[in-house]
């Protein structure tokens, strides 16, 4: 028996899967993230639009929901929510009337701003023991994975 646990139990046909280490990992490092989300009254996934608006203000909301992979009808519930917070708001789109573009409030882009700044603070507490080497070297082989699924 190989015991990789305090409880005794058997791990030993998990601990070479990828998928249940990489699932692991980032259940426990989610929950950093979360946590400092939570502080501020939004989710994860509301951060994420925040983070794409904040720096390419302009984008509608197909592209939003596009470059983080979220459903197109889970948007416009999620572009409500943050709208309602005065933190986003949609125009026209200048290229499109039929679309609206993102864009943040002042209110908005100091929200972001707080907001990744305690994430920031939240992953350096958290990631402490990697080096920066190491970092750089994680994150880069996690968008190796990524786009290997995409085909890309």
């Amino acid at each position: 028996m190989h015991s990789d646990d305090k409880n005794g139990i058997d791990y030993s046909m998990l601990q070479s899967r990828l998928g249940y280490k990489l699932r692991r990992a980032q259940l426990v490092y989610f929950d950093v993230f979360s946590e400092a989300c939570a502080q501020e009254g939004i989710t994860p996934g509301l951060f994420g639009i925040l983070a794409i608006v904040y720096h390419n203000p302009g984008l509608t909301q197909t592209a939003v929901s596009n470059a983080l992979d979220v459903d197109r009808s889970a948007m416009v519930a999620a572009i409500d929510k943050l709208e309602g917070m005065e933190v986003v708001e949609r125009r026209k789109s200048k290229h499109d009337r039929r679309s609206y573009a993102l864009y943040l409030t002042e209110k908005g882009k100091a929200f972001t701003e707080r907001l990744d700044r305690q994430v920031n603070e939240g992953e350096s507490a958290f990631d402490s023991f990697l080096s920066e080497e190491e970092r750089r070297w994680l994150l880069d082989t996690l968008d190796r994975i990524i786009q290997a699924r995409k085909g890309g």
